[in-house]
């Protein structure tokens, strides 16, 4: 099944640090991506199971008031994040749009996706049947994906569970983000 809409606005004002990502080398982010895709793949090699010939796809993740769009390709044998600034972008079988911090509370567990997907506050092109597959494997995650990504940070967890207690402050728990 395929979809097609127009993303969402970019938000002109984020809360605090994000805004400081719009200055941050994609090479350094990378690590980062690379260790939470690792991670969470060891800690929850389920999740590919569920997303069964899903798994073989390339997803856009895009948080649109960001300067950059997150590439998610979940193959068992090698799964991958990557950052891609805009316009450069490789092809992806489905791209998932939205607000960073609706994205965020999405894999969270704070908003529905159908709710944000009909409100218009996040759209998603390309392959819906991927993305919904995608979804029903990420919620099916034992402890949740976020708590799997802090753990992925071994002794800097306590860093990460910092900040995800922020973003989880930001705007307030489960409400939509414009």
């Amino acid at each position: 099944m395929l979809a097609s809409l127009r993303a969402p606005e970019r938000s002109p004002d984020l809360p605090w640090p994000l805004p400081l990502l719009r200055f941050l080398p994609l090479p350094l982010l990378q690590p980062i991506l690379t260790l939470i895709g690792t991670q969470v793949a060891k800690a929850q090699p389920d999740v590919f199971a569920r997303l069964g010939p899903h798994a073989q796809k390339t997803f856009a993740i895009d948080p649109t008031d960001l300067p950059f769009v997150l590439v998610l390709k979940p193959r068992p044998e090698a799964p991958a994040l990557s950052a891609w600034r805009r316009g450069s972008t490789p092809h992806s079988h489905a791209r998932i749009a939205g607000s960073f911090l609706n994205l965020f509370d999405l894999i969270d567990g704070a908003l529905d996706g159908d709710a944000l997907f009909f409100s218009r506050k996040l759209r998603v092109t390309g392959d819906t049947e991927a993305v919904v597959a995608l979804r029903n494997a990420l919620d099916d995650v034992d402890g949740g994906v976020v708590e799997s990504i802090t753990r992925a940070f071994g002794p800097l967890s306590g860093v990460a569970s910092a900040t995800v207690s922020h973003l989880r402050t930001l705007g307030g728990r489960g409400k939509n983000h414009e």
